[in-house]
């Protein structure tokens, strides 16, 4: 298949500090891609440098034929790409409906909206439930939900992860990552960051593993998970 995106050599990072050398990835139409690695490795900068949210300072980044140097966020959603942030970052005094219009901001075919907040509300019933309640008295659970779900409304073709799983009960976890796998075999592409290495190698074609804002390691999803250094480092085994 071909890429859908190509991070070349890219550097980014904060102030002075570069947080991200020389790092290059690819997905895929059609793949889940995991990126792996501990706290601070640059998982979310790579995210948020893609996304256009963290300034890019050497490299490239090629979104479905596009250069995203210098491309504003806004417009990179345009383009079709979507981030569901780490920490969920919905709207908590916006309803549950208006964080879900507010995902569609980009678009003005307001029949086809209303049919996407439709199929959002039977991807994550409780979210038709609660539609009329403040988003942020909604449990961690289904304020992840309504975070994907304000992610996928611009109808994206490859939707960025950050920490899904995060601060989540067990079965919640079961449920997001099963949502993840549907969305996927619809067509969706996915760059999935996850702490839960063991769950995001599961679904995921190839993964990344990043070290200080290097990827040190990448293959199969199904090699890097039965990898001994891989195993020790983050499957707890």
């Amino acid at each position: 298949m071909p890429d859908l995106l190509r991070v070349e050599a890219i550097r980014s990072g904060y102030g002075p500090i570069d947080v991200l050398d020389d790092l290059s990835l690819t997905v895929a139409e059609g793949e889940i891609v995991a990126m792996i690695g501990a706290n601070g490795a640059g998982k979310t900068t790579t995210l948020m440098t893609i996304a256009g949210i963290v300034k890019l300072r050497a490299g490239r980044i090629g979104f479905d034929g596009h250069d995203l140097a210098n491309v504003p966020a806004h417009k990179i959603v345009r383009l079709g790409m979507s981030q569901s942030p780490e920490g969920r970052k919905i709207f908590p005094r916006l309803t549950v409906l208006e964080n879900l219009e507010m995902g569609a901001f980009t678009r003005a075919d307001k029949p086809s909206i209303r049919d996407d907040l439709e199929k959002m509300f039977n991807l994550f019933p409780i979210l038709r439930e609660r539609q009329a309640q403040a988003g942020g008295l909604l449990s961690g659970g289904q304020q992840q939900m309504l975070a994907i779900a304000r992610a996928l409304m611009s109808r994206p073709k490859l939707l960025l992860l950050d920490e899904p799983s995060l601060g989540l009960a067990p079965q919640i976890v079961v449920q997001i990552f099963d949502v993840i796998r549907d969305l996927n075999q619809a067509g969706m592409s996915v760059l999935l960051v996850e702490q839960n290495a063991r769950m995001a190698l599961r679904i995921a074609h190839r993964a990344y593993v990043l070290e200080t804002g290097r990827v040190t390691f990448t293959d199969r999803a199904s090699v890097v998970a039965a990898d001994p250094r891989i195993r020790a480092a983050y499957l707890g085994e």
